[in-house]
C-alpha cells in the first residue's frame, strides 16, 4: 500500500509540474554570462505564495520555506556542466513550478596560431594553398566565430555554431589561397571571437593570432616588354632599360655581336655611347622562368 502511494504521488508530482510558461517564478536575470572562475548570483521569485521554493544545483543548492525569493550564487563558477534550476512547490494549483537558468559559463582561448599545411617556405604564385588556424581551450564554442585577414581585410569567416561542447575543446579552421604576386609579403593572421550576446561582455572577447607573412615566388615581368627601337647617333648616349619585377629578383644577361663591354651583361640598365647599331637581346631570370626582350638600335638612311 505504501510503495503505491509513494508511486502515485510522484506521478502526480510529475502531471502537476510547470515550466516555462505558465510557471509561477521569475528568475533574475534570466540568463547569466559568466566568465570561467568569475562570482554569480541569480535571484528567484515566486509570484503567489509558496510552500517550498528552492534551487536545485550540484553546487550552491539551497531552499526556503513560504520565502517567496530565494538566491543562487557561487564565488567562483568552474563547473562546466552546471545547469540550475529554480523549483517551487506552491499551496494551490499547479502544485509544481520549475525554471531552468540559461547559464552560459565561458572561457577565453589559451592560445591561437596559424600555419601553412603540406608546406614550408615561399608560395608560387598561381598554386593553391592552405593555411591553418588553431585554437586551444575555448569555450564554449558553439558561440565562437574564426575570421581571418589578409593586412585589414577580412576575406573569411568560419562559425560552429554547429557544435554543442559547454567544455573547453580546440578546434581549428583551413583557408585556402591562391597567391598573386600583388600579395607578396602580405600579413595572415586569424581571430577567435566569443560572441556571447548582449549579456556578455561588449565588445565580445577575442585573442589574435601573430601575423603570417607570406613570400609569393612569381617570374620576372618586364615593365615594359615591347620590343624597342632607337635612333642611332655617332657619339650620342643610348640607354636600354630592361628592368623586370620578380620573386627572387631577377638576375640578367645580354646577347649581341655588337656588345664589347663584359661589366654592361649583368645590368638591368645599359647606358653607353659607343652601341653599334644591330639587334641587342636581355634576358631576365629566375628560378622559374626566363623571359627575354629586344632592342633594335636603327641607322638613319642618309637623305632621310
Amino acid at each position: 500500500m505504501g510503495n503505491n502511494f509513494l508511486i502515485w504521488s510522484l506521478i502526480f508530482c510529475m502531471l502537476y509540474t510547470v515550466s516555462g510558461e505558465g510557471c509561477s517564478l521569475i528568475l533574475k536575470p534570466s540568463r547569466v554570462v559568466v566568465g570561467f572562475g568569475e562570482s554569480v548570483t541569480v535571484n528567484c521569485e515566486a509570484t503567489r505564495p509558496v510552500r517550498v521554493l528552492g534551487w536545485e544545483s550540484a553546487i550552491s543548492a539551497v531552499h526556503t520555506q513560504e520565502d517567496r525569493s530565494v538566491q543562487w550564487k557561487v564565488d567562483s563558477l568552474i563547473d562546466w556542466i552546471e545547469e540550475p534550476i529554480c523549483y517551487g512547490v506552491f499551496f494551490t494549483a499547479p502544485r509544481q513550478c520549475e525554471e531552468k537558468l540559461n547559464l552560459v559559463l565561458y572561457k577565453s582561448p589559451d592560445s591561437i596560431s596559424i600555419r601553412q599545411t603540406n608546406h614550408t617556405g615561399p608560395m608560387v604564385e598561381g598554386k593553391e594553398y592552405q593555411l591553418l588556424c588553431e585554437v586551444q581551450n575555448i569555450a564554449p564554442v558553439q558561440y565562437l566565430t574564426l575570421r581571418w585577414y589578409r593586412g585589414q581585410t577580412e576575406v573569411y569567416h568560419h562559425s560552429f555554431s554547429d557544435l554543442t561542447s559547454s567544455s573547453p575543446v580546440q578546434v581549428s579552421s583551413t583557408l585556402v589561397i591562391t597567391p598573386t604576386k600583388a600579395e607578396n609579403d602580405a600579413d595572415y593572421k586569424c581571430v577567435a571571437e566569443l560572441e556571447l550576446g548582449p549579456e556578455g561582455p561588449q565588445p565580445p572577447p577575442t585573442l589574435a593570432s601573430e601575423p603570417l607573412t607570406v613570400s609569393i615566388y612569381f617570374p620576372p615581368t618586364f615593365l615594359s616588354p615591347e620590343t624597342e627601337v632607337l635612333d642611332f647617333t655617332a657619339g650620342a648616349e643610348i640607354t636600354f632599360n630592361c628592368t623586370a619585377t620578380g620573386n627572387p629578383e631577377p638576375v640578367y644577361s645580354w646577347q649581341s655581336s655588337h656588345l664589347t663591354e663584359e661589366r654592361m651583361k649583368a645590368e638591368a640598365v645599359i647606358t653607353s655611347s659607343s652601341l653599334l647599331p644591330g639587334t641587342y637581346t636581355c634576358t631576365a631570370s629566375n628560378m622559374l622562368e626566363k623571359k627575354s626582350k629586344q632592342f633594335i638600335i636603327k641607322e638613319k638612311i642618309k637623305g632621310v
